[in-house]
């Protein structure tokens, strides 16, 4: 296996073994940052019109796609000149930042400890740190039912799709996809703010992740058999509701946890203060648990263990033939 293969595989065990670290500044922080800049600078040189706005939101994404990738790119330049011992060191720390299996498990666990030891409070608090909708009002299912989707949607936007990118093009392609990914989560709503100035990062981001998203259903629905859950129920969801989302990718693999849990996700969700109708996915078989957000999360783990090692047979493969 090549240097980029070893260097991913290096940062795939280094994410599952440590998550993000604090102490350490990390690279999405500065691609928000930079869009944030960029939204600011852009707002003010183009008309506040349709066509303005998404001008705008063109620019944004190429210029936060060109200065996100011209610091690692020479870093790693310089990193492979000097050896390639440190250049493989350098690009394995840029995987283990870019991936977010063990950050994704300790967030959504907070969560579950946050419901068990304090009550439904704290859990509110807690889930609010990595959903987009609003929590306040929240029931206990509901608390559990976004953390569970937040565990099945980044399985492929926070893992499965970075993995892919890095695995085709080394940790450059995964900063790539990282930009894009990053501007469709700060811009990419449909409101009044962003319906426009937002559209082409949310495009972009629908393209990026149309293959992913279905080979992280795929590996998904095969990790069901690995860690004693329903395969079969998942693949039957994931056949008709994989589609029940306004997004084309975000259903993919919400639909395999909801079959392989055996419970009804999604539906009707508040953000900012206002309701959005929203087609459920999964059977309502049961209540969903608490304890199902440590199932979630064993089986996000398992896909992902299931991408690395696909994609360490395939590169291998590549590399000897």
């Amino acid at each position: 296996m090549e240097t980029a293969g070893i260097a991913l595989l290096l940062g795939f065990f280094l994410d599952l073994l440590f998550g993000d670290p604090h102490f350490l500044w990390h690279p999405v922080r500065g691609i928000g940052w930079l869009i944030t800049r960029w939204e600011r600078i852009l707002r003010r040189a183009f008309p506040k019109t349709q066509q303005g706005e998404m001008a705008g939101g063109i620019f944004l994404v190429l210029g936060v796609i060109v200065y996100t990738l011209i610091p690692p790119a020479f870093l790693l330049w310089i990193a492979y000149r000097v050896h390639t011992v440190l250049g493989i060191a350098v690009e394995a720390l840029f995987c283990y930042q870019l991936l977010a299996a063990r950050s994704l498990r300790d967030e959504s666990m907070k969560v579950y400890e946050a419901l068990k030891r304090k009550g439904l409070p704290a859990g509110r608090k807690a889930v609010s740190m990595i959903v987009g909708r609003d929590t306040e009002n929240l029931s206990e299912e509901g608390v559990v039912k976004a953390t569970v989707e937040t565990v099945a949607e980044n399985t492929s936007d926070g893992v499965i799709a970075p993995l892919l990118f890095m695995a085709c093009g080394g940790a450059l392609a995964g900063f790539f996809y990282k930009a894009v990914n990053t501007m469709d989560s700060m811009v990419g709503y449909q409101n009044e703010k962003y319906l426009f100035f937002g559209r082409a990062a949310a495009r972009l981001d629908d393209v990026l992740n149309y293959i992913p998203a279905r080979l992280a259903a795929f590996l998904m629905t095969a990790a069901c058999y690995l860690t004693g859950l329903d395969g079969s129920n998942a693949w039957r969801i994931y056949k008709r509701d994989r589609l029940n989302h306004a997004s084309p990718n975000s259903a993919q693999t919400e639909a395999v946890m909801a079959g392989a849990l055996g419970v009804e996700l999604a539906g009707d969700a508040y953000y900012f203060g206002v309701l959005h109708k929203k087609k459920t996915i999964g059977d309502p078989d049961r209540t969903i648990l608490t304890a199902d957000i440590p199932r979630a999360n064993r089986l996000m783990i398992a896909t992902s263990c299931l991408a690395m090692a696909a994609v360490a047979a395939v590169r291998g493969l590549l590399y000897l033939f």
